[in-house]
């Protein structure tokens, strides 16, 4: 078995760090994806991409080998800190190498295709000052090892990851550490990003909403796109009451400019003409008094033979590419989306 990533959080002694921050209140998070990959065509064997409130803000590969900022802010803090840039430049090396390493030694799946992914960072609610830290392990597409902070031990996802669980427990500073940069660092870069970046990330957007159908028999789907911040719900309801059966949701997605986009479909099959105007997809973007509410309406909805379509295969291409690159922890995050990862106790 693959000695396993790098099993230390690598955080350098004596790093300094400014907690100053002026937010509005609401929960936050800094995350970072690691994914190492062998076998497959077209993409880096190794990526790094940096999120605050699940809005990538920066990327390193194994091609470029230099921490890219992708938003004009991060940019700036790159120029104006350049020991910030240092660090995560040198994290990011040293975890590189590591592997590197870790892949000549071992065995495991030699020339086959497999994915190992890492995901570490906080979440920080700035009106109770509640942080939740996490680091989570993965090995194609399947949860493997997480931290408990509160333990300071590790949870077994897969019997193969007993050994390593056993191994990691017994290292108490090393899992000391681990903790100090998961509920003590991390926290304080995020609040320093959101101080930074706050015309961009603590801004609120409103976004479009559209009724389309692919075929007269498809069901309807209430498409919303362009919103900011990402906490938001969409669903739809009949005489002014929720519909629970009959619905899909969908999750909630990144377009390519930063904004999300969600949609609800709803199946017409039982529907009759005359009951359509009992129906109506209502969207509410958290903090946003007034909700949007679309009628269902024959004469409002958009299907594939209308150009108005355009836009909506524009943010699909949009979502690829932005998939392609930040491809990392696809798996922990869809989960995290859906409130389906495991919380540490």
């Amino acid at each position: 078995m693959l000695a396993w990533w790098c099993d230390t959080p690598v955080c350098p002694a004596g790093h300094e760090h400014s907690s100053k921050v002026k937010v509005v209140s609401a929960q936050h998070s800094l995350t970072f994806d690691f994914t190492m990959s062998s076998g497959i065509k077209n993409i880096p064997d190794f990526m790094v991409v940096g999120f605050v409130d699940e809005v990538p803000i920066g990327y390193f590969d194994s091609i470029g080998r230099k921490v890219e900022a992708k938003l004009d802010w991060a940019q700036k803090l790159i120029d104006d800190h350049p020991d910030h840039f240092i660090w995560y430049n040198d994290m990011c090396l040293l975890i590189l190498r590591t592997y590197k390493k870790l892949l000549k030694v071992d065995s495991f799946k030699t020339g086959g295709v497999y994915v190992f992914q890492r995901m570490q960072g906080c979440e920080w609610d700035d009106e109770t000052g509640e942080v939740n830290g996490f680091a989570q392990f993965g090995l194609d597409g399947e949860d493997f090892l997480a931290f408990d902070p509160k333990t300071l031990t590790w949870i077994a996802k897969k019997p193969e990851a007993d050994k390593i669980k056993h191994n990691w427990d017994s290292r108490r500073r090393i899992n000391e550490d681990w903790k100090n940069v998961l509920t003590q660092l991390f926290p304080e870069f995020l609040k320093r990003y959101l101080d930074l970046g706050k015309s961009h990330l603590l801004r609120t957007d409103l976004p479009s909403v559209s009724l389309l159908q692919k075929t007269p028999s498809s069901p309807v789907s209430c498409f919303a796109t362009g919103f900011y911040p990402n906490r938001a719900d969409i669903f739809w309801r009949k005489d002014g009451e929720e519909l629970h059966e009959d619905v899909e949701l969908g999750e909630i997605l990144p377009n390519h400019d930063g904004s999300f986009q969600i949609n609800v479909d709803l199946n017409l099959s039982s529907v009759t003409s005359e009951d359509w105007r009992r129906y109506e997809c209502v969207f509410h973007l958290s903090g946003v008094k007034d909700d949007i509410i679309t009628k269902l309406d024959k004469a409002v909805i958009k299907t594939n033979r209308d150009s108005s379509t355009g836009p909506v295969i524009g943010g699909v291409v949009g979502l690829l590419l932005l998939l392609a690159v930040c491809i990392t922890g696809v798996f922990i995050w869809r989960r995290r989306k859906n409130g389906e990862r495991q919380q540490c106790t």
